[in-house]
């Protein structure tokens, strides 16, 4: 189905201008994926260098006897068993040790770990393959974890603690268990499974599963699953050690063991309605689920988190709330802030701009997929008619100029980089001015208003009482389709090979590195939602991706998140993990009966 062709509207939430305009200095953001190459690192005030000093780049952790595939740098003079400084992902450090991280409004890294700080400024992020990294020693050093490397291979030790005791509390909508233990424990993660390295003994296991908490030993580690497949948060508090468990206050204790099987739903689907091929080709392992959306019982759907779109949440957690039988991982986002970088629109409402005319996918309901480039142009004028550019709507991707934020951003507006100041909108009507502490401290976003913020020292010349109007057009019909999901770079369109890193502002070292993939496609025929993996390798390139889709038949195609983020569930069950571990994600597609 054809969308509408490009109108001009009012007060319709966009984001871009059109205009090439630089990321803000001293955003409290990163650049849009891939971040900004890595910077030669330099040794730390007080650590003396007893020797010539090595860069080593490897791929492969080892993380509580479990191997992962994910990157790290360790620098420091060759003879010393320890490092200067040891670089690693924050979606590491987040999601596989259990540090805690809060942004400051200047863009600087809280970090906690068992009690123990680290502070990181902007300057001290540094990317790492496609993720976001910091150098870790300091904070893994005061906790006396071990590390060693062998080859490609870092491996991080932590002697087994013990389990204390068990106990449990509630705050609002959040249940809390806590484990007291006797030292530091690492805490990683496999699929809906936490693995801490701890004894526990029998009765513990027990308190435990009476909290909804079902344990099993095995050589040193524990391993814990919520009895319903799910959490929300998991951090470490210090002096004395203990590791938090949040879970949902309504879930309560069941006396479920067993992992979920494959939704009977999908079950019946399969090899009918709905088609799973699984192939080598190439050294790729890929996933592929295709069916036709206008005939088949399932309809394709954004999956947003209903909290606002500062936040991430697994795969798995998007799939079951949204009740999506199959789900893959959607487009980018900012791991320091957990927020969105680019288009996610949900039944006609735009929860995320389009950034950088970037490639998207947009569709209706009962309708084969479209792909193609999209920004949307707004300006804003005031009683002297005057037009000034809106360069962004719900957007976590940060320039030097004004943007705009209404409900659809979440409860809650704060500053994402120093000095902005904002107007406060009723409707059409500047109802008050906002200066920076105020933007900082947090402005509420009921429905009906909504808020134009200034940064890099842009004016506001408007104020309070002064009745302001909002132009905005998409620049192509796709920005007029009821649902939209931003990622890229657009790999096909046409059957063509259409592959343009660099008009879409991706780095060219993200074009040529292989990694993990997640691709939303069409042959014209059918929706195609497929992962790619290395077998080996690291993955293929965003080239080899589109080579490979080609020989597949596919006529569309659109590069989505990768790397870590990539994943796909079936029917409750976790069958892809792109780096071997289930990241996090701020948004996904799924297929919702």
């Amino acid at each position: 189905m054809p969308f509408p062709p490009p109108t001009a509207s009012w007060l319709m939430p966009v984001l871009s201008s059109g205009l090439a305009l630089a990321p803000l200095h001293g955003a409290a953001v990163a650049p849009p994926p891939p971040p900004p190459p890595l910077e030669t690192a330099r040794p730390l005030p007080g650590r003396p260098n007893t020797g010539p000093t090595i860069e080593q780049l490897g791929e492969q952790l080892r993380l509580n006897g479990r191997n992962q595939r994910t990157g790290w740098l360790w620098i420091g003079p060759a003879s010393n068993p320890e490092p200067e400084q040891l670089w690693l992902t924050l979606e590491v450090l987040q999601e596989q040790l259990g540090v805690s991280s809060r942004t400051r409004p200047d863009g600087a890294l809280d970090l906690e770990w068992f009690g123990q700080p680290l502070l990181v400024p902007t300057r001290q992020q540094r990317s790492l393959g496609d993720e976001v990294a910091v150098d870790a020693w300091p904070l893994l050093e005061s906790v006396g974890v071990r590390v060693s490397r062998q080859g490609s291979q870092l491996s991080l030790e932590l002697p087994p603690t013990g389990l204390l005791g068990v106990r449990s509390s509630s705050q609002g909508q959040t249940r809390r268990v806590v484990l007291d233990l006797q030292g530091p424990a690492l805490v990683s993660s496999s699929e809906s499974e936490l693995l801490l390295n701890l004894q526990a003994r029998a009765d513990q296991l027990g308190e435990l599963r009476a909290l909804g908490l079902v344990g099993r030993l095995q050589g040193g580690v524990l391993a814990l699953r919520p009895s319903n497949g799910r959490w929300s948060r998991v951090f470490s508090l210090g002096e004395p050690a203990r590791v938090v468990i949040e879970l949902p206050a309504a879930d309560g204790p069941t006396s479920e063991d067993r992992p979920q099987p494959i939704d009977p739903r999908l079950q019946a689907l399969l090899g009918r309605e709905l088609q799973w091929d699984r192939l080598d080709l190439q050294g790729v392992r890929i996933n592929a689920v295709r069916l036709d959306p206008r005939t088949a019982p399932l309809q394709l759907r954004p999956l947003a988190r209903s909290e606002g779109m500062e936040g991430l949440s697994s795969l798995l957690q998007l799939a079951g709330r949204n009740q999506a039988l199959v789900a893959i991982n959607g487009g980018y986002f900012n791991r320091v802030r957990r927020l969105p970088l680019g288009a996610l629109k949900v039944d006609g409402r735009w929860l995320s701009g389009p950034i950088l005319n970037r490639g998207v996918v947009a569709w209706g309901e009962r309708s084969l997929p479209q792909f193609g480039r999209l920004m949307l142009q707004e300006s804003v004028s005031g009683p002297d008619g005057r037009l000034v550019p809106l360069n962004g709507v719900n957007s976590g991707y940060v320039q030097r100029g004004l943007s705009r934020y209404t409900a659809e951003w979440g409860p809650t507006y704060r500053a994402l980089s120093g000095q902005e100041t904002g107007l406060l909108l009723r409707g059409t009507v500047v109802r008050q001015r906002l200066d920076t502490a105020a933007l900082e401290q947090g402005v509420a976003l009921p429905p009906g208003e909504q808020l134009v913020v200034a940064r890099g020292g842009a004016p506001l010349p408007w104020d309070q009482g002064d009745s302001l109007q909002l132009l905005s057009r998409p620049s192509s019909p796709l920005g007029n389709a009821p649902n939209v999901l931003g990622g890229g770079p657009l790999l096909l369109q046409d059957g063509r090979l259409v592959l343009n890193g660099a008009a879409e502002q991706f780095s060219a070292s993200f074009l040529r590195q292989g990694a993990p993939r997640t691709v939303i496609g069409s042959d014209g025929r059918q929706l195609w939602l497929i992962t790619l993996e290395g077998r080996g390798n690291a993955g293929p390139s965003l080239g080899e991706t589109a080579a490979l889709l080609q020989h597949l038949g596919l006529r569309d195609a659109l590069n989505l998140d990768g790397g870590s983020s990539t994943g796909l569930v079936m029917g409750g069950s976790l069958q892809v993990k792109g780096r071997g571990v289930a990241g996090s994600v701020h948004n996904a597609l799924g297929l919702v009966p």
